[in-house]
């Protein structure tokens, strides 16, 4: 039988080859939270992205320098995908003063203003209104840059995101809205909190362009948030994508995951977005199996390399704790 051709590329082998080592850093890096929780070197909340990486690898690649991101609290994928250093991520969530946020925000507060990323927001919803203001920003300073808000199933119940939603289609703002749905709200199924099941319709309402996405296959969220994109950056205004992604992990490290079978859990990483990528660029011969495991070896090294930077920096002085609260550092009411 003769060997089926491979389909033609749709972008480039160097888009290809960084869907494939940014989504794998971002794997390995969660892979390793996941260890280093269970070894209680990182504490407190921690919620992992293992599984969502087309969402941020996607976006990145159809985005351009001096678009602003801000997210939820499952944080740590999207500044990866952006260029952060995993150091800096790491070391935040060993709470040391190295750390992204100086070790003052912890796994859901990672900030990074060199490569636009502004923040893992812990409150649920809260950063819809602040991602409509960054594309305000944006609008009135007449950059042509535009800002993509990302959130759970969960805040699409809230109501500052119909708030939003008006404002920005009133206004025209250059806002991507993205729901990174995985099914869950935290251990609650989508279809048991809303009868509203199909959440890009909730976009509808407002006469705002919208839709759902494949968000398991990294050439659709591309191809969805070029569209959106072009729109804003074209005084179209904002656009609404339901990214329909899963989590492999629980809600949180804390999460005995009781609500969902093993079965479910498999079938979506027989879908998984880093092999969907891996497929392609060996049928097409971009690279090799054993060079495809080269970069695996690197990306293993680079990971490391991030625990051992966060193991050996220190802790933030209690002077700290009086910092960065004010942007004028003289402010009268704060006394020691």
């Amino acid at each position: 039988m003769a060997k089926k051709e491979a389909s033609p590329l749709k972008y480039s082998k160097e888009t290809y080859l960084y869907w494939y080592e940014s989504m794998q850093l971002q794997r390995k890096f969660e892979e390793k939270c996941g260890q280093l929780y269970g070894m209680q070197k990182i504490k407190g909340f921690c919620h992992l992205y293992i599984g969502q990486e087309a969402c941020s690898s996607g976006s990145k690649s159809a985005l351009r320098e001096g678009d602003k991101y801000i997210t939820a609290y499952r944080d740590h994928g999207i500044p990866l995908a952006l260029g952060t250093s995993p150091n800096a991520i790491m070391a935040e969530l060993y709470g040391k003063i190295t750390g992204a946020s100086k070790g003052k925000g912890g796994s859901m507060h990672i900030f990074d203003k060199e490569v636009g990323f502004v923040g893992g927001h812990g409150i649920v919803g809260a950063q819809i209104p602040l991602g409509a203001g960054l594309a305000f920003a944006e609008k009135y300073n007449n950059t042509g840059n535009v800002s993509i808000c990302y959130f759970g199933d969960g805040a699409t119940r809230q109501g500052a995101l119909h708030e939003t939603f008006n404002m920005a289609m009133t206004w025209k703002l250059p806002c991507i809205f993205v729901v990174e749905n995985n099914g869950y709200a935290m251990g609650t199924s989508v279809a048991r909190t809303s009868n509203v099941t199909e959440l890009y319709t909730i976009g509808e309402a407002y006469d705002m362009p919208s839709e759902a996405v494949d968000a398991m296959n990294v050439e659709a969220v591309h191809e969805a948030v070029s569209r959106a994109a072009a729109r804003a950056r074209a005084g179209e205004g904002p656009t609404f994508l339901e990214f329909r992604t899963y989590r492999y992990r629980g809600h949180s490290m804390s999460d005995p995951q009781k609500y969902r079978s093993k079965e479910e859990v498999e079938a979506y990483k027989d879908r998984d977005p880093i092999e969907q990528v891996k497929k392609t660029i060996l049928d097409n011969n971009i690279l090799t199996q054993a060079q495809l495991d080269e970069i695996d070896a690197k990306i293993k090294v680079q990971v490391q390399e991030s625990v051992d930077f966060a193991e050996t920096s220190p802790f933030p002085d209690a002077s700290e704790a009086y910092k960065d609260v004010y942007v004028q550092e003289d402010y009268p009411f704060v006394k020691e």
